[in-house]
């Protein structure tokens, strides 16, 4: 159904009269922004010569004629002095922009092609989709990515509570039907899905325009609405994983003002985002909610690793060899047997078992509570820093984070820091209990209630003591292969280094508490 009613003059070549009205439905991907739309000319300038060329290619395969058809004319006149005359056939425009991209030459040649000649009437919203999700694969860091966990609410059945660890299940024309259902009809949304060349996930591109319009003539005439009110959003899902992520918005507008959440902004138009996200995974007596997880990251390739369907989320840092199933660094044993003749930490120090001459080398024996600095060479430090990182950490693997911030919230110690010789190199074991040094096995239930109490005691006690607001952030493009770096270095104690500097738990940002990390938004 058209939403606009017109009349065109011939004679003249105008649209004198035209009539709009608002309608709920989304904005068709088929509609056309002309070639000197600013929207147009920002999103084509800023990808390279050869991503332009892959990009005028792919609009003219047979697949996406419909919606990216060209500019063609079989019979040309050649005394019109086209500086680009059109093309007569789609085979001909191939051949064309496959000899641009053996010859050498300028963006602005390829831009001006494509904007004034072949594609001169106008850039349709899905060929515009198809330059951002360009842009994206070539700049994988051009966004900044959160993961958020999809969770069964409170509101569902009985019987599906009992199935909460379940992927919900993602049909995605179901998913974008329900979506369009939630946004209000002053709102025009444009989806645009493709599938990742590289990860095993979908991107969901949303473009968000605060107008009741639908139609080509209100987007030309109202040119600074479109570009102050419209925003880009991505939504990625990764395959059979209860986790979506999302773009933030720090990287999708320049507006002053985000901390206020107005009509029209970037954080308004956000919040009608992640709102309609549950409710369009919801079905009737199956109701989800979305939770912010403790993991953000410009990387595409980290948040698979660490919130993906693969082994690695729950075995990040070191723990990932074991994670493995296939290949050299898959470990067959299991880290916690006590009886293992050869552990991944002796693997580490060279420690080997020579069956041709039947001799087997002494075993180091590993201790948590002792561990001794036993030279400050370059070998030590490479090999402490590869019991603590294991393969993960490297600076080209493309995993990384870009910011990594913790909030220390423990009690000051009370003991004066110059009456105590620290000794960070070895750990001294305060003396047992009578009764817990005679005991034997398990503890029985009645001390486990006692030490608990004892534990509840403390932290009571610790309340009321002084703590400071202690904030830790590092940033750069690989924080923990920076980390990693400064331990081989020395500069960073590797042995008594805490867990998260490692990234074995997955989290960028978090606040510790008596020696743990927990969720930011708990304090």
């Amino acid at each position: 159904m058209s939403d606009k009613v017109s009349k065109f003059n011939p004679m003249t070549e105008s649209l004198h009269e035209s009539l709009s009205y608002g309608t709920p439905l989304p904005l068709p991907p088929s509609t056309l922004l002309p070639t000197s739309h600013p929207t147009v000319t920002r999103t084509l300038t800023r990808l390279t010569r050869s991503a332009l060329l892959s990009l005028a290619l792919d609009w003219l395969s047979d697949v996406n004629q419909p919606l990216t058809a060209p500019y063609l004319l079989p019979q040309y006149d050649i005394e019109t002095n086209d500086i680009f005359p059109p093309a007569s056939s789609l085979d001909q425009l191939r051949v064309i922009y496959n000899g641009l991209e053996r010859r050498m030459g300028t963006k602005k040649d390829v831009l001006d092609r494509i904007l004034e000649g072949d594609w001169r009437f106008g850039i349709s919203l899905y060929a515009l989709a198809m330059a951002d999700m360009q842009f994206l694969n070539t700049h994988p860091s051009s966004q900044k990515w959160q993961a958020w966990e999809i969770t069964l609410s409170s509101s569902s059945s009985p019987v599906q509570q009992s199935f909460e660890s379940r992927v919900p299940r993602f049909h995605p024309p179901t998913f974008l039907r329900n979506m369009q259902l939630e946004f209000l009809p002053d709102i025009k949304v444009h989806f645009n899905i493709d599938r990742h060349d590289k990860l095993p996930l979908l991107i969901l591109r949303v473009l968000v325009l605060e107008s009741p319009y639908s139609t080509s003539f209100s987007l030309i005439h109202n040119v600074v609405r479109f570009s102050n009110s419209s925003r880009v959003f991505y939504i990625a899902f990764p395959d059979y994983s209860p986790y979506v992520f999302i773009s933030s918005t720090n990287t999708l507008s320049v507006d002053p003002l985000l901390s206020k959440k107005k009509v029209g902004s970037s954080r308004y138009l956000r919040e009608l985002v992640l709102e309609a996200i549950p409710k369009a995974y919801s079905k009737p007596g199956e109701r989800y909610s979305i939770q912010r997880t403790m993991l953000s990251a410009r990387s595409l390739e980290a948040l698979v690793e660490h919130r993906g369907n693969g082994r690695t989320n729950a075995a990040s840092g070191v723990w990932s060899s074991y994670a493995e199933t296939n290949g050299s660094e898959a470990k067959r044993d299991n880290p916690l047997n006590s009886s293992l003749t050869t552990s991944y930490f002796q693997e580490c120090d060279g420690f080997t078992t020579n069956e041709t001459s039947g001799t087997t080398r002494k075993v180091a024996k590993l201790t948590t509570s002792n561990i001794k600095r036993k030279s400050e060479s370059n070998d030590f430090k490479m090999s402490l820093a590869q019991k603590r990182f294991g393969g993960s950490a490297i600076p080209t693997d493309g995993k990384g984070i870009n910011r990594l911030f913790v909030k220390i919230v423990d009690p000051f110690p009370r003991t004066s820091i110059n009456t105590v010789h620290f000794n960070y190199h070895q750990t001294t074991r305060l003396p047992e209990k009578p009764h817990e040094r005679n005991s034997i096995g398990k503890r029985s239930l009645t001390q486990l209630k006692n030490k608990r109490n004892q534990t509840k005691g403390s932290e009571q006690a610790q309340s009321k003591s002084w703590r400071p607001e202690i904030s830790i952030s590092f940033s750069g493009s690989h924080v923990i292969a920076g980390i990693r770096e400064l331990v081989e270095c020395g500069i960073i104690d590797g042995a008594l280094m805490p867990g998260w500097m490692t990234g074995e738990q997955g989290i960028s940002e978090g606040i510790i508490r008596n020696g743990r990390i927990y969720n930011l938004e708990m304090n």
